[in-house]
């Protein structure tokens, strides 16, 4: 998913350039990004798009740069490079541990094998959630 350059705001709204999702699936997925940031009282985000070597380290670049990054889950999905990595800041660690992140992304990356990139986000969405419980 493609952003535009320019700071989106009331003037300026954000547009999707060239991106992998339907607008029922953009809405679909903004649904379960509202639901698990409500049930948890985490902030959940999702990147889709191409990331620098070493992946890692630039999907923890994405998760510093988030308004709460203690309290952020950012899932960065890059489906060229056929890469994933869940990364969980300092607080979102303690209610949601490794193990359950690379349970979730086993699952995601199942749906996305079989070319659902929208359903594979969302399914991570809520187990993620749900590992993570009320906050």
């Amino acid at each position: 998913m493609t952003v535009g350059e320019k700071q989106a705001g009331p003037d300026n709204p954000p547009q999707v350039l060239d991106g992998p999702f339907s607008t029922r699936q953009l809405l679909r997925i903004d649904e379960a990004l509202r639901l698990a940031d409500q049930n948890t009282g985490l902030v959940f985000s999702v990147f889709v798009g191409g990331l620098d070597e070493p992946i890692r380290e630039h999907a923890e670049r994405l998760h510093r740069q988030l308004a709460e990054p203690d309290k952020s889950v950012l899932i960065a999905v890059s489906p060229n490079q056929r890469q994933l990595e869940i990364v969980t800041g300092r607080y979102a660690r303690k209610r949601i541990p490794d193990t359950y992140a690379k349970l979730a992304a086993l699952s995601m990356v199942a749906a996305f094998g079989g070319g659902d990139l929208a359903g594979g986000i969302i399914n991570g969405l809520d187990q993620l959630a749900s590992h993570a419980g009320k906050g």
